[in-house]
């Protein structure tokens, strides 16, 4: 075989619905061109794409994998991505190390949510898009209404390539770029059959269709196809090729992944028409925190951008895509980020599982380094100059829960494994919650976390619970009191003795704000600070249902002293007296916190979304059109976050999956009475479990 170079490789990300056939057209593809001699089956667990055990047991992809293969002299990268929204960070992984995207349909669902999500991220990735409609094997699959829906939903570019008709008792494929007939036999060889006046008749409206869309590339074509001349096969593949690249057209490609109807002819036409990394000439780089063009040059300085890790039990495992030059065995490389060293001591090419090495990689092609120690996802390597690629934007994650261990002792198991879950995944977010005393884990969904758990179990032996997070609520008082605090002890020798007074009313800063007014030395002036350190821990615990309380404004106006037994702790005593004896009486009220709610939805769903919002306590603060989503708009509003623990589950289900958003900290607010009741219930509760 002869070598690969640049212009000869091709990396396609597999997008769509969950269900619509990716990893079972990517096992196809292996089969067609033989690398593998029996295809697996996502139900029975075997494809080469899904091996980790969170997807043999579950059935569907959980995360991003790589299916390199070779086929006439070129080499192509798949990149296979999960259908499910609960795990889009492996999703925008691949579309950042692709050149193109082939979005699969279902051809009896037709265009679904994952569909048009699909479309939305590799058309906001900008790159050449194509649609490969499945399961045309179905009584029920209707090729040319799928067609239609994509191309009503999705624009006149989009664009038929092949027509699937049944022909003299069998299913017989057009291509209408080649004019060529042809069936499929049960391996996904074709064979041609000649085109007879038959079977013309019955494609001739397809091939008009098609002919009219490539003539659009160029005024040459134009002028033939109004002038009633023929455009060739050669013309045709031609235009087709440069209208892909430039994104002119997307064509449709249609077939059967279990009868190998149509795989064959969509990686003939990966190799044939698909873009190499120069296709777009320039790759964004950030310079001084702007972004930047950066000319490709396979010839160049070598530099790799890493799209994905895997850290498993054995070790981590680094994907990257060289994005300049070539990588030769034993580089050593320099993190823009951190500055660190890295060799490429041993640089391996990947099929699903399967690892092969090598002794480099040109410019374009995908592989993996194993056990680098400084470099993450997003990271830049560079053999020369540093250079920083623009990165992977990963959504917001914002189901959270408290992390529990099973079995006593295994916190700091919990935080190993978790740490090499991080480095895999972008989308989790861990923290150390010093006010709840809770370690919390925020995911994209309810069905990721739950991935997580089961991955931390079988890689890692570690069992852990999720439960639902504590709010971190705050007390304030909302009337001025004065208060009394006055301790005394004797119990042989030196004794203790305290006395002050203190106005408490609501202050305006969020801490303490502690003041004196006491006349004529009632308290000594050495004895303030011990006041105010009193006031300090006793505010760590309210007097409702036990929250820190905040904005308390402290007066110590009066008060007493004994020569002999007045000592620091007994005016820090005093103070906390003072505070448990004044507090309940000025008016104490629960806070919470209150979050800025940023929800993106179709137009159509914004009532619903808008009266769930105020379900939930919360207010609608406006709306605006959203610039990065056609149809979409923003609804601004402010919501609690104790109604907010289920918006990822709730939002999903309301939208069908099309909604999403963000949600930030803005302030504390007071809780309605019959809320705070149930909160004070609560806490007293768990307080008298302790």
């Amino acid at each position: 075989m002869a070598a690969i170079t640049t212009k000869n490789i091709r990396n396609l990300v597999l997008l769509g619905h969950s269900g619509s056939g990716k990893t079972s057209l990517a096992e196809a593809m292996l089969f067609s061109v033989g690398d593998i001699d029996r295809m697996g089956k996502v139900t029975d667990g075997n494809t080469v794409s899904d091996f980790d055990p969170e997807e043999i047991a579950r059935g569907s992809s959980v995360s991003l994998s790589n299916i390199g293969f070779n086929y006439h002299d070129h080499k192509i990268n798949v990149l296979d991505t999960p259908g499910s929204p609960d795990f889009i960070g492996e999703t925008m992984e691949g579309l950042r190390a692709a050149d193109a995207a082939v979005i699969v349909v279902d051809g009896k669902a037709g265009v679904e949510v994952g569909t048009e999500l699909a479309w939305e991220r590799a058309t906001k990735a900008n790159m050449p898009i194509a649609f490969f409609i499945n399961k045309l094997d179905d009584p029920e699959a209707d090729y040319e209404r799928v067609f239609n829906e994509i191309r009503e939903k999705f624009g006149r570019r989009v664009c038929l390539t092949s027509v699937p008709v049944m022909y003299k008792d069998r299913m017989t494929y057009v291509s209408l770029a080649e004019r060529m007939a042809f069936v499929f036999d049960e391996k996904g060889r074709r064979s041609d059959i000649n085109m007879d006046a038959d079977l013309y008749a019955i494609v001739e409206q397809y091939l008009e269709t098609f002919n009219e869309a490539i003539a659009t590339t160029s005024d040459e074509l134009m002028d033939k196809f109004f002038g009633g001349e023929v455009i060739t096969s050669a013309e045709a593949i031609e235009a087709l090729h440069q209208a892909i690249i430039t994104g002119d057209i997307v064509p449709v490609y249609c077939g059967s992944v279990p009868n190998m109807w149509g795989v064959r002819t969509l990686v003939s036409a990966i190799k044939g028409s698909f873009p190499r990394i120069t296709a777009k000439k320039n790759e964004k780089i950030i310079v001084d925190e702007f972004v930047a063009e950066k000319p490709i040059e396979p010839e160049g300085e070598c530099s790799l951008f890493v799209f994905k890790t895997v850290a498993d039990q054995f070790g981590k495992q680094t994907m990257f895509k060289v994005m300049n030059g070539t990588l030769k065995k034993d580089t050593v490389l320099v993190n823009s980020r951190t500055g660190a060293q890295e060799k490429a001591g041993h640089i391996y090419v990947v099929r699903g599982k399967q690892q092969t090495e090598v002794d480099e990689l040109c410019c374009g092609d995908i592989g993996v380094l194993l056990k680098l120690a400084d470099t993450a996802t997003g990271d830049t390597l560079c053999a020369g100059k540093a250079i920083s690629y623009v990165g992977i934007k990963f959504p917001e994650s914002h189901m959270t829960k408290a992390v529990v261990a099973s079995a006593k002792g295994d916190e700091d198991k919990i935080s190993s494994a978790i740490a090499k879950l991080l480095d895999e995944d972008k989308t989790l977010v861990y923290e150390n919650n010093a006010e709840t005393k809770q370690l919390t884990l925020s995911g994209v969904s309810d069905i990721h976390l739950d991935v997580v758990k089961s991955k931390m179990k079988n890689r890692y032996g570690t069992k852990v619970e999720f439960v639902e997070p504590k709010i971190a609520y705050r007390e304030t008082i909302k009337k001025s009191v004065q208060a009394e605090g006055k301790h005394k002890k004797q119990s042989g020798g030196s004794g203790q003795y305290g006395h002050v007074k203190i106005t408490f009313s609501r202050g305006e800063e969020d801490g303490l704000t502690f003041t004196q007014s006491v006349v004529g030395g009632a308290v000594p002036k050495g004895f303030y600070p011990a006041v105010e350190k009193g006031l300090l821990e006793a505010m760590q615990k309210g007097v409702l249902a036990g929250y820190p309380v905040v904005n308390l404004q402290a007066d110590l106006y009066d008060g007493s002293y004994h020569d002999v037994d007045s000592n620091e702790i007994s005016f820090k005593l005093a103070a906390k007296l003072a505070y448990k004896n004044g507090l309940p009486n000025a008016n104490p009220v629960l806070l919470e916190p209150v979050g800025e709610l940023k929800i993106s939805v179709p137009e159509y769903m914004m009532g619903d979304v808008m009266g769930d919002i105020t379900k939930r306590r919360g207010r609608v603060m406006g709306m605006t059109p959203d610039d990065e989503r056609k149809g979409y708009t923003i609804i601004e509003a402010e919501a609690p976050y104790a109604e907010m623990m289920d918006y990822t589950i709730v939002l999903r289900a309301m939208t069908q999956g099309r909604g999403s958003y963000t949600f930030k900290f803005v302030r504390y607010e007071e809780v309605p009475n019959s809320e705070a009741q149930k909160v004070i219930a609560k806490a007293k509760a768990e307080a008298d479990d302790e």
